[in-house]
């Protein structure tokens, strides 16, 4: 007995009505997929920076040159800046905009000390910055602290990424970061304690 094409036509009907949910349930499942991998690698690239920060980083971060005096710093070593660069990028840790941002805040302290705008005399703290670690925000840390530290309020957007990170000791402490995904690749885009516009006010 052959099925009429009554019932044929509602066999097809319901599978279009059926099929959208199906796609939608496959697509949350990829999108998981991806947020979970990215995730990891997220949290792996923070963690491998700070074990860097911690144990290999120079911190050669903003050199100062002295006048003839030796009493008062008149401007960046640039030489030195340059070569702290080409540091980072070796790293391959830091995005392009990481990079350009962390240069741009060199030239404004060269410029202002230069021109004045602000005065650093030997023994004191910088005139820039907020008198702590720029890369955590702090003055003092756990030991091995990129064993422990947790990523939290991570949202992702496309190739861009932004969350905050903390320690193991208690209190209030975070530490902003966003990321990006350079050639697949998720770098770093922006650390708190770099952040142009506070790293070089004037007060």
């Amino acid at each position: 007995m052959k099925p009429s094409k009554l019932l044929i036509s509602f066999s097809l009907l319901l599978l279009i009505a059926f099929q959208p949910s199906n796609a939608a349930f496959l697509k949350n499942k990829k999108d998981s997929f991806y947020f979970k991998n990215d995730k990891q690698e997220i949290e792996t690239l923070v963690k491998k920076l700070y074990e860097w920060v911690e144990t290999k980083n120079s911190n050669n971060d903003f050199n100062p040159i002295s006048n003839k005096k030796g009493d008062k710093y008149i401007g960046l070593d640039l030489n030195s800046h340059k070569k702290r660069l080409e540091e980072l990028k070796k790293t391959n840790f830091f995005s392009q905009q990481f990079l350009d941002n962390y240069n741009k805040i060199a030239l404004r302290i060269d410029s202002n000390l230069k021109t004045k705008k602000i005065e650093w005399f030997e023994g004191d703290l910088p005139p820039f910055g907020n008198d702590s670690n720029p890369w955590c925000n702090c003055q003092d840390n756990p030991e091995n602290f990129w064993k422990t530290m947790t990523i939290n309020h991570l949202k992702i957007e496309n190739d861009k990424a932004s969350f905050d990170w903390t320690w193991s000791w208690k209190g209030d402490f975070k530490y902003k970061v966003k990321t990006i995904k350079e050639n697949g690749t998720w770098k770093i885009a922006s650390l708190e304690g770099f952040d142009f516009n506070e790293f070089t006010k004037i007060y």
